[in-house]
């Protein structure tokens, strides 16, 4: 079996022998020496065959891509400019590959999405494309780790319901046998009803779906996203969380993925706090820019392009106006017409919405109703208010784009390992 990773191979000692597995990325045979450059999910390293091996007849019969298990001994001057190399004494074919490749590894050739996203076990073989991924990864764990540190619970909650979280029509529908029900739009009514239960601190990271018809790079209509509760707690307090996670979670990248800074546009942990500016401040200067934008409504993606030139990178957009926040948005104390709400934005992106919530039963029982919802399908959500419900706050944040935009992505399609959008079910 396997005894050690391509990266690891520089800290052994030259002589010592060694089983690597991997893919065969490229072969090359000469007259009297032959080399596969092998590759595994931690890099490349030159295998080298010498005439006499009795697998050198062997390499004319790999094709790229093949699996291969090889082993050898560490020579004591490494001739590869890989820096790696591993001279070989055995050899066997695990898997052949089949030609030609559905999607290349190392051409230089430009492949349109559909055909890269029909084989993405393949397109993800590509380093730049599977580094995305090691990030994603790394970038999750800080925010996870720092929330564990800080007291919260990870939870999980159910994606079917049978009411909208937040109104609208942006749900898919699914029959759950005589019943229609819906796929979770947020797991914000459960995450409330968990504060309710006791639990001061939750997390969840999941699943969520929106039946959005947006084709565009930006929108995914199945996404992961990061959501916490806090009890006794205000929207400063959630906004202090969620620009403390971030900046854990692009630390904890940053140190433990080799290239990331190289790939990011972050390139240090981020200071923290990040600035704010205020809905109404937004809408002045719009007003100011010549953009035709109306107090109440939301901002559209001209005004946020103005908005994001005056801001680095993290900002907050603070006090959102009743008209276009969710029905369990609190109110700021002296202006009804504004809530104690936040969008976090990277320049023009939002990526994260959070606010103070309602915590009163007959106030948050009129809010549905104003929003044209049926108060009575959200009577197992009302009555958790009614036994002593504390102030709370929150936010949901959405991983793939959050690695867009921190890694400069064109398409948060990228940042999907199986995209789900308007027109992709496969694979």
């Amino acid at each position: 079996m396997k005894t050690v990773f391509v990266k690891d191979v520089n800290k052994l000692t030259s002589g010592e022998s060694i089983t690597l597995m991997g893919w065969a990325q490229e072969i090359r045979v000469m007259k009297n020496i032959g080399f596969i450059i092998l590759r595994d999910s931690s890099g490349l390293i030159q295998a080298t065959f010498r005439k006499e091996n009795k697998h050198f007849a062997d390499l004319t019969n790999i094709t790229r891509e093949s699996v291969v298990s090889i082993t050898g001994k560490i020579p004591e001057k490494v001739m590869s400019k890989l820096g790696m190399e591993i001279v070989v004494d055995s050899m066997e074919i695990l898997n052949r590959a089949e030609v030609p490749l559905p999607v290349g590894i190392v051409d230089e050739v430009e492949v349109d999405f559909d055909t890269r996203f029909n084989n993405r076990f393949m397109d993800l073989r590509k380093p730049e494309h599977h580094r995305i991924f090691i990030i994603k990864s790394a970038l999750l764990w800080g925010i996870r780790n720092y929330l564990m540190n800080k007291g919260f619970t990870e939870v999980q909650t159910p994606k079917t319901v049978s009411a909208a979280t937040e109104g609208g029509a942006e749900l898919f529908g699914v029959k759950y046998f005589e019943k229609d029900i819906f796929l979770n739009q947020s797991p914000q009514l459960y995450k409330e009803m968990l504060i309710a239960s006791g639990i001061e601190k939750v997390f969840e990271v999941g699943p969520a779906f929106r039946a959005e018809e947006h084709n565009t790079p930006r929108h995914l209509n199945e996404f992961t996203s990061i959501d916490i509760e806090m009890a006794f707690s205000n929207h400063e307090d959630a906004m202090k969380m969620l620009e403390e996670s971030i900046a854990a979670g692009v630390e904890n990248f940053l140190n433990n993925v080799p290239e990331a800074k190289e790939v990011s546009l972050v390139k240090e942990k981020p200071v923290t706090p990040f600035p704010r500016i205020t809905y109404s401040e937004c809408v002045k200067i719009l007003k100011q820019e010549g953009v035709d934008q109306k107090d109440g409504e939301d901002l559209n993606n001209e005004g946020l392009k103005i908005i994001g030139k005056r801001f680095e990178n993290f900002y907050f957009i603070i006090n959102w106006p009743t008209t276009v926040r969710p029905f369990y948005t609190a109110t700021l104390d002296d202006n009804k017409n504004f809530t104690k709400s936040y969008d976090l934005q990277f320049k023009e992106i939002e990526l994260t919405s959070g606010a103070q919530r309602v915590h009163n039963p007959d106030e948050l029982k009129s809010r549905i109703e104003e929003k044209g919802l049926n108060s009575d399908n959200f009577e197992f959500y009302l009555r958790t208010f009614r036994y002593g419900m504390p102030p709370h706050a929150g936010w949901g944040l959405g991983l793939e784009r959050l690695t867009q935009v921190i890694l400069g992505l064109n398409n948060i399609r990228e940042a999907s390992l199986f995209p789900r959008d308007r027109t992709r079910v496969f694979p």
